[in-house]
């Protein structure tokens, strides 16, 4: 592949992982706001919530798929140690993402829960997924030779 287009998919793969990110410290605010807000503004802070997980995913698949490409025509393989961290924290933070944001979220509009719980779920399951990303943001970067 030529340099110039491999250069490109490094490009696109950075700035898919600032997408992927970037939501998620936006919504650490945003979760304080959730906690205080009154039943009119409740709903338009749950969708920005909602958006901004949806923006994280989509641009999650955009990484993957800049990654695989970036793999196929970069000088790695698939058993490169670092690759295979990555995949393996993906993997489980594509779990971790399903189940963690939107039963949370669906619970502000359930009767009778105690908003301050869900609120502290919800920035808690913030920080885990921030590490999550983070982490394999690292092994990116760093590309260490764990084995």
């Amino acid at each position: 592949m030529d340099y110039f287009f491999y250069r490109i998919l490094i490009f696109i793969h950075v700035v898919s992982v600032i997408v992927s990110i970037g939501p998620f410290f936006i919504l650490l605010p945003l979760v304080k706001k959730l906690n205080e807000a009154r039943e009119a503004e409740l709903d338009t802070y749950l969708n920005t919530f909602r958006y901004a997980v949806s923006l994280s995913k989509h641009s999650g698949h955009v990484l993957v798929g800049s990654g695989i490409l970036l793999v196929i025509f970069g000088p790695w393989t698939w058993g490169t140690p670092w690759i295979i961290m990555t995949l393996i924290i993906l993997f489980c933070s594509l779990f971790f993402l399903a189940r963690a944001f939107s039963p949370t979220l669906r619970k502000f509009q359930e009767k009778d829960q105690i908003r301050e719980k869900l609120t502290a779920k919800l920035n808690r399951t913030i920080w885990i997924y921030i590490l999550l990303l983070m982490a394999m943001l690292w092994f990116m970067v760093v590309k260490p030779d764990v084995w």
